[in-house]
């Protein structure tokens, strides 16, 4: 129970370090790789949503301009990378009635910039009319013209007046196989009953391949995401790990996920393996690797001490999102 919420706090935790990093009022220009790996993170966990426009209404409403111009920033980048899980949590009143707040002279609205005020209403304008299924939205910019707040519609670039559309449906490489596409179409048009039993016989043994495929897919991805997992927790308790310091329930933990992660090695190996040349998954699969190989050579090197290619405990060491930096000892 205390290694769950340990996880569920790292989690809270890493979402709040993660938005910090993305609308830091320090940064001089939007940071581009916090605000997709803020939205990552919310497509990888189940409360992801919930906590993000929690964290996000408090840097909307913050008295520094361009801090609050960032996280209107991360805002829209989350709506159109985060999909309808984002976007039912964004329109519901508890969010939109903060958002109503930034602009209205009732609440804040005398003083919060005018850059702000005016990116908050054409976010909202926006949605109206890419998300006409959440009605609250509208509703909500309607309450705002209906009050005076909006005097008429903004005028907005159009690669902004829609979430991107929904990719195309995945081709299915069974049913796409051509010579079994003409086989049995072959066999359908036939009159013949051995040639219609035989097409029965092809389209189950097509359904089967394809569910193996499936299969093979979705253990593949549950392991992907399992690693990643895995090699974030531990490089982020590395980082803040002190001999001296640390509790005995965060070394147990860490050699708990050293180990998981020295077993997960060995999977992806053969996953690698098994893996065809020109498949796309291959140079995720052979990235998981190379960041798995890292976390447990900086678990040897800064917790047991070993040396790893003439380096110790000193030595550059990858962060959770496998970048390299040195451990200082301290907490930032």
């Amino acid at each position: 129970m205390s290694s769950l919420l340990f996880i569920t706090r790292t989690i809270v935790l890493h979402f709040a370090l993660s938005q910090d990093k993305a609308t830091n009022p320090s940064n001089r220009q939007e940071d581009w790789e916090y605000i997709i790996g803020f939205c990552d993170q919310i497509n990888k966990e189940l409360e992801g949503p919930q906590i993000a426009v929690r964290l996000l209404a408090h840097k909307i409403q913050s008295p520094q301009e361009w801090e609050a111009v960032q996280a209107l920033t991360v805002l829209e980048a989350c709506m159109k990378n985060c999909g309808r899980r984002f976007h039912n949590e964004v329109g519901k009143f508890r969010f939109l009635n903060e958002l109503i707040k930034v602009v209205s002279p009732k609440y804040l609205g005398d003083r919060v910039s005018e850059k702000v005020k005016t990116k908050v209403i054409e976010l909202l304008y926006s949605w109206t009319l890419a998300l006409p299924e959440e009605t609250k939205i509208k509703d909500a910019y309607h309450m705002l013209k209906r009050q005076g707040i909006v005097q008429s519609d903004p005028l907005i670039p159009v690669d902004r007046t829609l979430i991107p559309s929904p990719p195309p449906r995945p081709k299915n490489p069974v049913f796409d196989d051509e010579e079994k596409s003409k086989l049995l179409a072959k066999l359908l048009k036939s009159k013949n009953p051995d040639d219609l039993q035989e097409a029965n016989k092809l389209i189950k043994s097509m359904v089967k391949e394809d569910e193996a495929r499936i299969q093979k897919v979705t253990k593949r991805l549950h392991t992907l995401e399992e690693v990643n997992n895995n090699v974030k927790l531990l490089n982020e308790m590395l980082l803040h790990y002190s001999k001296e310091d640390s509790s005995e329930a965060d070394k147990e933990l860490m050699k708990e996920l050293f180990d998981r992660c020295e077993n997960k090695g060995r999977t992806l190996l053969k996953l690698a393996s098994e893996t065809e040349d020109n498949d796309n998954s291959l140079g995720d699969i052979l990235q998981a690797s190379d960041n798995l190989s890292r976390v447990i050579n900086s678990y040897k090197t800064v917790v047991e001490g070993q040396v790893i290619n003439g380096e110790i405990a000193s030595s550059a060491m990858p962060d959770a999102e496998g970048n390299h930096c040195r451990s200082q000892g301290t907490l930032i």
